[in-house]
């Protein structure tokens, strides 16, 4: 009996929304939008926060840092310390790590098809047994080749196995040239395993290898990121307190170490720490945007049922009790979220699909996000729980009524009832309050972005550009790597056209280490030296980089290891370690030398983000310190990406043959990067603001036009009565800015809480800044008044006697 009553709910259903093809479209269309926008935030909550990480057992992995928060050197530990806990922690059943200054594209694969920049990173000879990871193919690293100057060994990323050896499982056994050294392929990982998009967002991984641990790497200081797996019935906060003990004894007993605090946090929360705060944005945003859709929809079903009343009760004249009417208005409303529903779910599949094309962007795992069975069945849900919100109001409108009063063909002249014009009116107050909250963020953040993109980076990236040259086999010692570096940069030079050019093992907003810089003569405990940035640098990097020479000298072709120790400092080095004096001629015991002379004084740079102001920066000439991981061509020149590209690759061809193709970027390339998670969550909070202010306009527009149908016969006798086309338009344009106001004056309160809630995502905005809630009122009083205007100069229009006419 219920299903035969729900059926014929259905089929009678089903062909009412046929005769109202428009408006099941509409509403069909607004609903999908709603939705699928939710089904795809979700989606990347699920995969960021609520879904565990795709490795085995991944509740028990735990990330250990030093408890220093100073650039990537204060997130990682030296090897040496790394050992030590290893053997003697309580607490953990095992430790792993990589060396957390890998370099993008430090691999150069030849000898097999175009050469290729490839981005790998030396991992420890247990890192993938920690994570519970299997082969697809092969096998991981042997104790053989986990050592110093061991054969040649390394492993494949899937994606990378699939671009280049089209998945051939041949390929495990073979060698490939690296780096003009022949590797063999041992092994070959899963698709399931991205190293990039748990652990470096943003970046792709093809190669990984065995790095040796051994106590005479802990001259390069903190390298090593560390992971670990708890043993069971250890909690987080046991682990931390055995490893900050443990770390203080290690400290105490290796004096020549670097101190070394201990911080353990689970694994999961250092992976989404970093884009929780967005993503909860995102997610309130676009909860925000559904309950929008939720009430704009609900409105326009209740005009609809309004215009149904004399339908309804013909219905309930014939035996259709209330109950039954409310049923058949729910089941209107769910097949109309249902539809919205599939529709929207196609919507999800494109937006994750799209999303995934971004993993560019910095965001953690945004590559494994995915419209999976959980999203489908949140979105059902949704579906379910929107259906209902916006059925509720037009289904308890749509009661049983006097048969005398409902039957009465006055539905033109009648006016509406005051509990449903209070209803109608708090729902397009919500929208606009809604709309406030959504736009005051997007506001903030958008002029956050303002505020980073203007920002002084230091150096020009207008006109200059970048190409990896490290020098292959052929230069092995290091007065060869020295020529190599002059006959690059003589042959870059002799190019017509280019301005400037120089190297660096470092560019900015990119991967920073930090070093000790004591200035000679002062004394501090330790652990207290200031700490600065390293930068190896040749002659002309500065002029490349456009970066100005405030004081002193710039590096010359002559300072090499055969000359005195010197090195450029930035402003704030200066002031921090000589304030007041004149830094020029002063010396710092630091890297490559126990002594180095300051000849210069360059300006700051950024070259930890674009949010964060510089540090201490010493750049130290590059033919003086035998330890360049990298080589970094910078060349500055009016003439496009295109060509310059090809005239450096020509100019280098008799020294380097082996450039890759895809390895050479502008300076602008690296900017854009550094700033897209930012300005992704910028627009797509943005796309959610306007998309709500779209909906409250629409929601002010059917309200006011509405009350404008339902008041015809009222404006026909005021203007027959002497009241003019401007005494019409004012009243009903005061009454649309009435519910605006009412609405923005809400709206601005939540928001003025609600913003703090998100200060971790601003910068140099305050959570209350006047301009954004400012601007916030400007744009919706504008847009309410014109969306109130156009009812109200149709209501100016109509005939008096049409309107008294119409209710006879």
């Amino acid at each position: 009996m219920a299903l035969d009553t729900l059926f014929r709910d259905l089929r009678y259903t089903l062909r009412t929304l046929r005769r109202d093809t428009a408006f099941t479209v509409f509403v069909v269309l607004i609903a999908a939008l709603g939705i699928g926008a939710s089904s795809t935030v979700f989606s990347v909550v699920n995969t960021l926060i609520l879904r565990p990480l795709p490795f085995a057992e991944p509740e028990q992995l735990v990330w250990i840092a030093n408890g220093d928060t100073a650039g990537l050197s204060g997130q990682t530990t030296q090897v040496g310390h790394m050992m030590d806990l290893r053997e003697r922690t309580q607490s953990l059943s095992a430790i792993a790590g990589y060396f957390a200054f890998y370099g993008t594209g430090d691999n150069l694969l030849s000898g097999t098809g175009e050469p290729e920049r490839l981005s790998g990173v030396p991992v420890s000879d247990n890192f993938f047994q920690v994570l519970g990871v299997q082969p697809q193919l092969g096998r991981f690293f042997s104790a053989e080749e986990v050592v110093w100057n061991g054969p040649g060994a390394v492993v494949l990323s899937d994606g990378f196995w699939r671009r280049r050896f089209a998945a051939d499982p041949a390929i495990v056994g073979t060698s490939l040239t690296l780096n003009a050294e022949p590797h063999t392929v041992v092994g070959v990982l899963p698709a399931s395993f991205d190293f990039g998009s748990v652990f470096a967002p943003g970046s792709h991984f093809d190669l990984y290898f065995p790095f040796p641990l051994a106590e005479q790497t802990d001259r390069w200081g903190n390298t090593m990121a560390m992971i670990g797996r708890l043993k069971p019935g250890v909690t987080v906060g046991q682990a931390e307190a055995g490893i900050r003990t443990l770390g203080a004894r290690l400290t105490a007993e290796h004096p020549n170490r670097n101190r070394f605090g201990g911080h353990v946090t689970p694994l999961s929360e250092r992976v989404s720490g970093r884009a929780r705060l967005a993503v909860w944005v995102l997610a309130a945003a676009v909860g925000m945007v559904m309950l929008i859709v939720c009430a704009n929809l609900s409105n326009l079903l209740l005009a609809r049922t309004a215009s149904r009343q004399k339908e309804l009760a013909v219905r309930s004249a014939l035996g259709a009790g209330r109950r039954r009417l409310i049923a058949q208005m729910l089941t209107e409303s769910l097949v109309l979220a249902g539809a919205g529903a599939v529709l929207g779910i196609a919507l999800a599949f494109a937006g994750t699909q799209a999303l995934t094309q971004l993993d560019a962007m910095g965001i953690p795992l945004l590559r494994d996000v995915r419209t999976d069975g959980t999203a489908l069945a949140f979105t059902v849900a949704m579906a379910a729980i929107a259906g209902i919100l916006f059925g509720l109001a037009p289904a308890f409108q749509a009661r049983s009524a006097a048969m005398h009063d409902s039957l009465k063909d006055a539905t033109r002249g009648s006016t509406e009832g005051r509990s449903r014009r209070w209803v109608r009116s708090t729902l397009v107050v919500s929208e606009i309050a809604f709309a406030c909250v959504l736009l005051v963020g997007a506001g903030l953040l958008v002029r956050s972005l303002v505020q980073v993109l203007d920002v002084d980076l230091g150096f020009q990236p207008a006109g200059a550009a970048t190409i990896r040259v490290d020098p292959d086999s052929r230069y092995a010692t290091r007065e060869q790597q020295d020529a190599y570096i002059d006959e690059v940069l003589r042959r870059v030079r002799e190019i017509p056209g280019l301005d400037a050019a120089g190297i660096t093992e470092a560019l900015p907003l990119g991967k920073n280490r930090t070093w000790g810089a004591r200035a000679k003569g002062v004394t501090y405990e330790r652990g207290q030296a200031p700490l600065a940035y390293p930068r190896m640098v040749s002659d002309g990097y500065f002029a490349a980089m456009g970066i100005p020479l405030i004081a002193g000298r710039d590096i010359a072709p002559t300072d090499t290891a055969a000359t005195e120790p010197v090195m450029l400092v930035n402003e704030t080095m200066a002031r921090q370690l000589w304030p007041g004096q004149d830094p020029i001629g002063k010396s710092v015991l630091g890297p490559c030398a126990a002594e180095r002379r300051v000849v210069g004084v360059v300006g700051d740079v950024r070259h930890l983000a674009l949010e964060q102001s510089s540090g201490n920066e010493m750049y130290i000439p590059m033919r003086q310190c035998p330890d360049r991981p990298s080589h970094d061509l910078v060349v500055r020149s009016a003439m496009g990406a295109a060509p310059l590209a090809s005239a450096v690759r020509q100019a280098l061809k008799p020294v380097a043959p082996n450039l890759a193709g895809n390895d050479f970027r502008t300076l602008q390339e690296l900017v854009d990067k550094a700033v897209s998670s930012r300005r992704f969550t910028v627009w797509l909070l943005a796309a959610f603001a306007g998309f709500a202010l779209v909906l409250a306009s629409l929601g002010i527009y059917a309200l006011i036009s509405y009350s404008v149908n339902q008041r015809r016969q009222e404006i026909g006798i005021r203007m027959a009565i002497g009241a003019t086309t401007a005494n019409i338009q004012r009243q009903i344009v005061g009454q649309t800015l009435v519910l605006t106001g009412i609405g923005v004056v809400i709206g601005a309160i939540a928001a003025w809480a609600l913003a703090r809630g998100m200060e971790g995502l601003l910068f140099e905005v305050s959570a209350s800044d006047p301009r954004t809630f400012l601007g916030m009122l400007i744009v919706l009083t504008a847009v309410a008044t014109l969306a109130g205007y156009l009812p109200a100069r149709r209501a100016s229009r109509i005939d008096p006697m049409v309107a008294l006419r119409s209710d006879g």
